[in-house]
């Protein structure tokens, strides 16, 4: 039997964005300062007139501030036809959509409305160091699927037969995020529709993250889990927002969308839990997927530039460092070939008290990524590049 106290404990939030103790940083070249750990808003701005909108929200008074649980109709119905085209399903509005207090409130009602102590709950490793927390939270028993993701050249490398295996046993409940976090790495069409015809078979319930679904690279098709015919749609919630691509996390905005009996669950538990997303953002989701022209696609290619330059300077170090180029939204996971996990740590916490830079540990992945840690590359580009040269020259240091 866990106690509270142990379950408060596994809660951890020192090494998730913005709690990095920044007490500790270098005051004298604070200028310097990169903070890996999430995207830079200030860097990327919010899309345009996105105040605007927010004081037409303000604004409308309490008309607006008490919207319904799941959110303004009128917004409602915005969202679910945008998104229906964007994953060529059928959405509708009362039935198939909740606006949510971010997309991490998403998660934990999707969560929170699909788990009962000691269910069954497979979660990919390496993924969203939030869903292995909040199943541990609920009670689950946790199943860990693996990622192969330098051992395949296309795909996220999902072991498909570990998969089936924990469904076999029980698993009734399936978490994973598409693209992958910390990895960056996409599913392929040929995973996607596997997944999709496991969770048919074994009556399998889906929640999937795909928060950086419109963020992709290289001219890559993204693949919606839930347009897959495999799937029965009442298996299946994603979830979707524009904190990240469009840099709205202040807004703390976020959608889920699909089975119509786990929404209702979410809009329930929502009423306990924040009451509804703050009414006056949601008037700011009127901008999403109503951006300028063009807006999107510059942002792609500003971000992909990013990714090019940094990738490129981690392989020069082949030697000491293993990477795979992110595919999609902003994240990349190098892994340190020639530290012990010791030598990781400390040099995690050199780079931040000495070089003024923040990456997020590997471990909070998964346990086995003792020599890995992600960075978010959504910064300024000169800024990202130059704080990745002093991040390899402490690595060199060490390696020596």
């Amino acid at each position: 039997m866990v106690s509270l106290e142990e379950k408060f404990l596994k809660l951890g939030v020192n090494n998730a964005p913005g709690q990095e103790m920044k007490t500790d940083i270098n005051v004298t070249n604070k200028s310097m300062l990169v903070d890996f750990s999430h995207g830079d808003v200030d860097a990327f701005k919010p899309i345009p007139r996105s105040l605007e909108k927010f004081n037409e929200g303000f604004y409308l008074g309490g008309k607006q501030a008490y919207t319904e649980y799941k959110g303004k109709k009128t917004i409602r119905d915005d969202i679910s036809e945008k998104i229906s085209r964007f994953t060529n399903t059928q959405i509708e509005s009362d039935k198939n959509l909740i606006i949510t207090s971010g997309t991490q409130g998403a998660l934990f009602l999707a969560m929170g409305s699909t788990i009962s102590k000691n269910d069954k709950v497979a979660i990919m490793e390496p993924d969203y160091f939030a869903n292995r927390k909040i199943a541990e939270f609920f009670d689950a028993d946790i199943f860990s699927i693996q990622l192969d993701y330098f051992g395949v050249e296309t795909g996220a490398g999902i072991n498909l037969n570990q998969l089936e295996e924990s469904f076999k046993k029980g698993v009734k409940l399936f978490l994973l995020s598409n693209p992958n976090n910390p990895t960056g790495i996409m599913y392929s069409s040929i995973e996607i529709k596997n997944i999709a015809k496991l969770a048919q078979q074994y009556n399998v319930t889906i929640i999937i993250d795909q928060l950086y679904a419109r963020q992709v690279f290289d001219k890559r098709e993204y693949i919606h889990l839930c347009a897959q015919r495999e799937i029965d749609p009442e298996n299946i919630i994603s979830i979707m927002g524009p904190s990240k691509t469009e840099s709205l996390s202040g807004f703390r905005l976020g959608v889920a969308f699909g089975s119509s009996k786990i929404i209702q669950r979410m809009e329930k538990l929502q009423a306990i839990v924040s009451l509804r997303a703050s009414g006056y953002n949601q008037t700011v989701l009127d901008l999403w997927f109503s951006e300028p022209e063009e807006w999107l696609k510059e942002r792609i290619k500003k971000h992909q530039l990013i990714r090019d330059d940094l990738v490129s300077k981690f392989k020069l170090y082949n030697d000491i460092f293993d990477v795979r180029a992110t595919e999609a939204g902003s994240y990349l996971f190098p892994k340190i070939t020639k530290f012990n996990t010791t030598m990781l740590n400390e040099f995690i916490e050199k780079l931040r008290t000495q070089e003024n830079i923040i990456v997020t540990p590997g471990t909070e992945f998964g346990k086995q990524f003792k020599n890995s840690f992600r960075i978010n590359f959504s910064q300024d580009h000169q800024s990202a590049v130059d704080a990745v040269g002093r991040l390899i020259e402490l690595a060199k240091e060490y390696s020596k």
